[in-house]
């Protein structure tokens, strides 16, 4: 393992305020498209907007190094205005991930994350996500042969409290090992999936264990709004927060200037734009069903929600999607 002496490369996260807010990898929905739109209404960039840290969904190492890789590489596809930008990567087989992390190096994220918390079953077949739980051996392995790619970008690993059961004394330990910028801890079991609320007491265990290494703590798991992960990073001392279901149907979540939600047009213009976006980026190689797990956090809250919510899961294309945002809001007397 590497020298005790050793510090991790930071890179950009050595640079970012505490704590620092950032968005969850989660498949079928931290896609290219809703990144875009979270950049835009969340007005990244700008002064008291944007998440400070965007997140690609997780590719698999095993696949860019496939015949397949093209249409992976399509799920690693950004813009300009989403740095800093990290993409998130899994797989089993070190020598595989060592390529892969050479690969994002050369596509221009700004860091690399390791997944080691997907509960999954088809990528626990695989020896990844969170069956590196099970494994730590081979986790440490991926984890160092993942920096040997990384052509010096900050490598990070985004991991559970246990598998079956809570460990994160005997797991952390062996992932602070390796010397890694960050790891995020979400804060359940793989056992536990995301079905019962999320102890931040474990987060807080993760930064005192974490002491001292260099490794910065971000914690993940519930948090709702910005207010609340200022008070759980207070709490726990995390450096950072990762939000993920809180973004389903609230991309302007990251606005700290934004003191009260869109109105129920410009929700809509929204969801519009996220559907034609989504249609023109992924639309070839992804169902337009993926889009629709969006609507229900959408399209809630107000008379007609759930009927409207039943004529967009029927919906086939963006153009049907907006004709009938359009014609609920027409209906409604809102134009």
């Amino acid at each position: 393992m590497n020298s005790k002496n050793d510090k991790p490369i930071l890179g950009f996260w050595g640079e970012l305020p505490r704590p620092f807010f950032t968005i969850a990898p989660m498949a079928d929905v931290t896609d290219v498209a809703f990144r875009q739109i979270i950049a835009k209404y969340s007005r990244h960039g700008e002064v008291g907007g944007g998440p400070d840290v965007f997140w690609t969904e997780f590719v698999s190492a095993d696949g860019l190094m496939s015949a397949g890789r093209d249409v992976l590489l399509r799920d690693l596809a950004f813009t300009n205005r989403e740095h800093p930008i990290v993409a998130q990567i899994f797989g089993a087989h070190p020598k595989h991930m060592e390529e892969a992390a050479k690969l994002v190096a050369l596509l221009g994220f700004d860091g690399i994350d390791i997944n080691m918390g997907c509960p999954d079953k088809s990528i626990e077949k695989q020896g990844s996500g969170a069956a590196h739980i099970k494994n730590p051996k081979l986790a440490q392995e991926v984890i160092l042969a993942t920096m040997a790619g990384a052509q010096g970008l900050p490598v990070s690993v985004k991991t559970r409290i246990g598998y079956n059961k809570e460990n994160l004394s005997e797991w952390l330990p062996l992932l602070l090992d390796t010397k890694p910028a960050v790891i995020t801890v979400h804060a359940r079991t793989r056992k536990e999936l995301s079905l019962v609320p999320a102890r931040w007491e474990y987060v807080a265990q993760a930064v005192q264990m974490a002491k001292g290494s260099g490794t910065l703590i971000i914690g993940n798991g519930d948090a709702r709004d910005l207010a609340d992960g200022e008070s759980k990073a207070q709490a726990t001392g995390a450096d950072g927060i990762m939000f993920g279901r809180a973004l389903f149907g609230t991309p302007w979540l990251f606005d700290r200037t934004r003191v009260t939600p869109p109105s129920l047009q410009e929700k809509f213009e929204i969801l519009i734009e996220h559907t034609h976006l989504y249609e023109e980026l992924l639309g070839d190689i992804k169902p337009f069903a993926i889009m629709k797990k969006h609507y229900k956090a959408y399209v809630n809250g107000f008379d007609g929600a759930k009927e409207l919510r039943v004529r967009l899961m029927d919906a086939r294309d963006a153009k049907e999607v907006e004709s009938i945002a359009r014609t609920f809001l027409v209906e409604m007397g809102n134009l």
